[in-house]
């Protein structure tokens, strides 16, 4: 019967291939769920996004009521613009879990689906960066003017590319209109990157927790892997359904409650929760351009693990790694609280502080471990 299935067609072929005959490693825990949950919440987006976009209205003049309408009006509409909503935040949870698990496992040892992953990442910053804006509310409009205007920041070409970025020498109607565009399109993009990361991954096949050869006991991904990822899928499920009937606004700025307003600024703006790391890495440096280069560097720097190809061993054999880690952990942790809070004393100097820890815990500590384990052959 499988094989009546399989060679039905080399569509039913390669599903098979990737979600029934898959050969994975028998050691791999639940960790290793997170990336089968990430498809499943990508494609509850996506589906969702669509549905709001055929009532969405993509004007300054009436986008805030459109949503408001969408919530009103539009039959279970409440509902599919909390999934959409909540469902962007509880995507940005999973996928910090699933970059932490690959520090910790070395997953980052196989380059090109770790790169693949990162630039994925990059695409969904954008994309939230963008649907941020879209309600048009005083937190969106006044996020979405700081964060343009950082591209002033780019020596003799910046003053140009934030014009032509917002249609005009202001945030307008123009501004909106593209912003919806892009984010209306790059889902897609990020589809075609989520087909090359699984091709990736299933060419040199799962790290496993021990950090050892994952060739040599392997068993079938149906039934044993699915039945784990259904698990996982069930309690995800209910987490989405707790906070949506709830507290479907636990993760909103009360200020995006009014309409967006060039005239009256709020008293502290800040980008959603998943930005906030960056963006007390951003406003803890005088210079603009000096925040902008550390604000792409505390991603970008991710992509220099790689790299480190003879720091090979896991964790669990890494006592040093492993407390790197988590120490780096919390100061992600502690700086998404700092950027949640006023530039003023003593976050300010606070801010500073773990902005430095952040990097030196990334570079330093990482290269040192590195040096150790391969100039020295000392055992950690």
């Amino acid at each position: 019967m499988k094989n009546q299935i399989k060679n039905t067609n080399s569509i039913t072929k390669m599903l098979f291939n990737m979600m029934v005959s898959l050969p994975a490693p028998s050691s791999i825990s639940y960790m290793w769920n997170w990336g089968s949950m990430l498809g499943i919440m990508m494609f509850m987006q996506i589906m969702t996004g669509l549905l709001l976009a055929s009532h969405y209205n993509p004007s300054i003049m009436e986008a805030f009521n459109s949503i408001i309408h969408i919530n009103r009006e539009i039959n279970n509409g409440w509902m599919l613009r909390f999934l959409h909503m909540n469902g962007s935040s509880i995507l940005f949870i999973m996928i910090y879990m699933h970059i932490s698990r690959g520090m910790l496992f070395n997953s980052f040892k196989m380059m090109n689906t770790w790169m693949s992953g990162l630039i994925m990442l990059l695409l969904l910053m954008g994309i939230s960066f963008l649907g941020y804006v879209l309600p048009w509310g005083q937190m969106s409009f006044w996020g979405a003017t700081v964060i343009t205007n950082l591209a002033t920041a780019i020596p003799y070409l910046g003053e140009s590319l934030v014009k032509w970025l917002w249609g005009g020498f202001s945030i307008n109607n123009a501004t909106l209109n593209r912003f919806f565009m892009l984010h209306f399109l790059m889902p897609f993009m990020l589809l075609m990157m989520i087909i090359i990361h699984l091709a990736f991954l299933h060419l040199t096949g799962s790290s496993t927790p021990l950090g050892l050869n994952n060739n040599k006991d392997k068993i079938p991904f149906y039934p044993y892997f699915i039945v784990k990822d259904m698990m996982s899928l069930f309690m995800l499920l209910m987490m989405i359904f707790l906070i949506m009937f709830i507290n479907p606004n636990i993760m909103s700025d009360p200020e995006n409650f009014n309409m967006a307003n060039p005239l009256s600024t709020p008293m502290h703006i800040q980008p959603e929760w998943y930005f906030l790391f960056a963006y007390a890495i951003l406003r803890s440096i005088p210079s603009k351009l000096g925040g902008v280069m550390a604000l792409l560097m505390s991603i970008m720097s991710l992509m220099m693990l790689p790299f480190m190809k003879k720091m090979t061993t896991s964790s669990k054999f890494m006592p040093i790694k492993k407390y790197t880690f988590w120490l780096f952990s919390m100061n992600f942790i502690i700086l998404s609280w700092i950027g949640a809070n006023p530039v003023e004393y003593p976050f300010e100097m606070t801010g500073k502080i773990f902005s430095m820890t952040y990097f030196m815990l990334l570079f330093m500590l990482c290269f040192f471990l590195f040096v150790l384990k391969t100039k020295y052959k000392v055992m950690l």
